[in-house]
């Protein structure tokens, strides 16, 4: 799947899996040493995620049931916990980096196989 900006049509990830069942949300990234370009996870549902046990700093991006972004953490590093966001139905993981301020709070995302 990929994630794309709405307003301009920017890829921000293209090599997205959907991680919807509890053993794929729990498992998420662990075990990775490190994401390819454009590689990363969407988790389904999600409110909050945590960094623990993982050897790469990740992007985040909490997306609302509307396809808004609800927040962009940059650089997430190892060992780290993000906010809650009750409103967050899907949270996208992607390498670090790979946001570079091209997503903002509010702005609309789509989602395209």
């Amino acid at each position: 799947m990929k994630l794309i900006k709405a307003a301009d049509g920017a890829v921000i990830a293209d090599k997205l899996v959907m991680k919807d069942g509890v053993l794929g949300r729990v498992r998420g990234l662990l075990g990775k040493k490190k994401l390819g370009a454009g590689e990363g996870i969407i988790l389904k549902p999600c409110t909050q995620i945590h960094t623990f046990f993982m050897r790469m700093p990740i992007d985040a991006v909490f997306i609302s049931g509307d396809l808004k972004v609800l927040y962009a953490a940059e650089n997430m590093r190892p060992w780290r916990v993000s906010p809650l966001f009750f409103k967050s139905v899907y949270t996208v993981e992607i390498a670090a980096g790979a946001l570079a301020g091209r997503l903002k709070i509010g702005d609309p995302v789509s989602f395209r196989d």
